[in-house]
């Protein structure tokens, strides 16, 4: 008996890719021909992001495939959340190392958990491409956002406080563990790894700063790397306070049994929001994150001085760490 030939890209994209993820009025042409046709709405303004995953270089090549489809779109989703916007459609190329039965089985359970997440916030995946090669993940997300109301990372102002949405660190220290370098109960380990490898793209919170805040990133290198990149876009500085950053119990216990703050500033994979507001809007914002169940905390102010500093818990004052960077870094 003759083994069945491998399936060709076009049998992949029908088998796997091609399975409902969510039905948008706005799409008049989805998979299936050379290019999408989409309509924006009248009064929008397209938000647009892509990020690519490389196996070995931001995920672990076995992590479990549900968990990984669901990051490929959480992490981009994440940068629609920054900006505000509503998301609306995605593409998804992929490289794979094979198309033989284990790798059609790989890619039945990545979509599971791509198709679970997308459906949830009603995106629509329209089109993208696979090819032969070592694993890699490329997402493209579209969203909408307001004219003229999009939060961006070159308008903090002077004197604006600086809030961080949920708890940071958690990522970083699942990280730790996988590498050995600091052992957590099975218990603990389960709950940061949940952090790393299912982030919450904070959707409906920038929503709700689009009226409020001055400025606005997502955490994905770091705290300080991002809060690098916003302060630089927007001409100023930034001043934290190391205790008041929210922490979970891990990672608090790690600090006071190390004292390594660096953990909760530099590694990434926290994919928090972290904005800037008038102290005037204090009162609004605290409301808002409410309204969506979001946790927020004030973890410092924007300053005119160029300088990025953390006034840790004995006083001292320190420059912020660099973050991670996608050519030097590894897991």
């Amino acid at each position: 008996m003759k083994p069945q030939p491998a399936p060709s890209e076009f049998d992949l994209i029908r088998h796997y890719m091609a399975a409902d993820t969510a039905q948008r009025s706005d799409v008049t042409l989805g998979i299936g021909d050379d290019c999408a046709l989409l309509d924006i709405p009248a009064g929008q303004q397209l938000a647009v992001s892509m990020d690519t995953l490389v196996a070995g270089r931001h995920f672990i090549p076995t992590v479990d495939p549900i968990t990984l489809g669901h990051k490929a779109l959480a992490v981009n989703l994440s940068d629609l959340a920054a900006m505000g916007a509503t998301p609306a459609w995605a593409t998804l190329s992929l490289t794979l190392p094979a198309a033989d039965t284990a790798w059609q089985t790989w890619l039945g359970q990545f979509m599971v958990g791509f198709r679970a997440l997308a459906q949830h916030y009603q995106v629509q995946l329209v089109g993208g491409d696979t090819t032969r090669g070592p694993l890699s993940i490329t997402v493209q997300v579209h969203g909408f956002v307001p004219q003229g109301q999009a939060l961006r990372r070159d308008t903090a102002v002077v004197g604006d406080q600086i809030y961080v949405s949920g708890t940071l660190g958690d990522a970083g220290l699942a990280l730790l563990h996988q590498k050995g370098q600091n052992i957590l109960t099975e218990t603990v380990y389960t709950l940061v790894a949940e952090r790393l490898n299912r982030p919450t793209p904070r959707i409906a919170l920038g929503q709700a700063l689009r009226s409020l805040a001055n400025a606005a990133i997502d955490i994905s290198d770091g705290l300080g790397a991002d809060i690098s990149h916003l302060c630089t876009a927007s001409g100023v500085g930034a001043q934290l306070q190391a205790q008041q950053l929210p922490l979970t119990p891990a990672v608090q216990t790690y600090i006071d049994q190390t004292a390594d703050w660096a953990l909760p500033v530099t590694t990434g994979d926290d994919y928090e929001l972290v904005f800037t507001l008038p102290r005037a809007h204090q009162h609004l914002v605290l409301q808002a994150a409410r309204s969506v169940a979001v946790p927020i905390h004030c973890i410092g102010h924007i300053t005119a001085e160029p300088e990025l500093q953390i006034q840790l818990p004995d006083g001292s004052i320190q420059p912020l760490g660099a973050g991670y960077d996608h050519f030097n870094g590894t897991l």
